[in-house]
């Protein structure tokens, strides 16, 4: 089996964990191999495809104008509405000949090294498990939908594809250099938050964090409280951010094409050598690099955020 210090190229095997790499701990199911691959999908209730299909039904509603072209086009190559959750298999099919990806169900959140190893091999985890009636507006960890919902339709499109491989090679990267939450923050703002301008002054999502939920994907788009700067990896790779609320803050990109140069062309080691061990900048700070689309009031998160009941406005 390769370890961290000297990763196979090809990327076939499954890295040891190194002593010095510093991960969070998770327990694995006794029913998972090291891949922590399910054996097979569930069988879904007839309730729980209900779910999928309100929770569909209710995006819907709120995505259009408001989605990323490429995310709507993808909903539609994989017909991602013909009713209840998608079966993994044919999913893996459809998806594979158009980008080549597949879609395989893990139980839970993996570890980090799984899931990079996953993502550079072109496979894509997704939670075995959808949320409930009672947990339908927020499910702290992702599930089906968010992951099939949310993701997939991205994977569509070629040059987004190809990022996502990247970014699963380069995780390995930062594990040598310890510097998983730097490249955690870049996958926060663009795979799960991440804004696109499509024409001047039209800016839409592609995070799946946004297009998963009602709320985030007006907030995000719309909102006068949170700031939407242009993407740069060096300054988005150094700034915190926020897990259990709506975002302060946002990245735009121009297009794919500049997220993949921003990412795939940037030297990492050199990066990794540079960044402090925690964060730089507040997830709400505006500093004298940035290309400010929009500055936000931060009004939403003044009046106490989420807990507080305040408005996102």
């Amino acid at each position: 089996m390769a370890t961290l210090a000297d990763p196979q190229p090809d990327f076939a095997t499954l890295p040891e964990m190194a002593a010095d790499v510093f991960t969070a701990p998770l327990a694995r199911p006794a029913h998972v191999g090291e891949d922590w691959l399910e054996p097979a999908q569930t069988a879904y209730t007839a309730d729980d495809h209900g779910v999928w299909d309100d929770l569909f039904a209710r995006q819907m509603e709120v995505l259009p104008g408001r989605a990323c072209s490429a995310f709507m086009a993808g909903l539609e190559k994989l017909d991602l509405g013909r009713g209840g959750i998608p079966e993994f298999e044919q999913l893996s099919e459809e998806l594979g000949a158009l980008t080549g990806w597949s879609v395989v169900p893990v139980p839970m959140l993996i570890p980090d090294h799984v899931f990079f190893w996953h993502l550079a091999n072109r496979r894509f985890p997704a939670g075995n498990f959808i949320r409930t009636r009672e947990t339908f507006d927020y499910i702290q960890e992702p599930d089906v939908f968010h992951d099939v919902f949310g993701h997939v339709p991205m994977l569509t499109d070629p040059v987004y594809a190809d990022y996502m491989q990247e970014y699963g090679r380069a995780g390995w990267k930062a594990m040598r250099y310890n510097r998983l939450k730097a490249l955690g923050a870049l996958y926060w703002y663009t795979v799960e938050f991440g804004l696109i301008e499509e024409a001047p002054g039209d800016v839409r999502a592609y995070g799946a964090g946004i297009l998963s939920g009602p709320t985030e994907a007006k907030f995000a788009v719309e909102a006068q409280s949170p700031n939407r700067i242009m993407l740069n990896v060096d300054r988005v790779m150094r700034t915190d951010y926020v897990i259990s609320d709506l975002q302060p803050t946002y990245f735009v990109i121009e297009s794919f094409a500049d997220l993949y140069r921003q990412t795939v062309e940037r030297d990492f080691d050199r990066l990794y050598r540079s960044l402090p061990a925690g964060f730089t900048y507040a997830n709400s700070a505006v500093i004298d690099v940035d290309n400010v689309l929009h500055r936000g009031t931060q009004e939403y998160h003044l009046r106490g955020g989420r807990g507080s009941g305040a408005t996102p406005v």
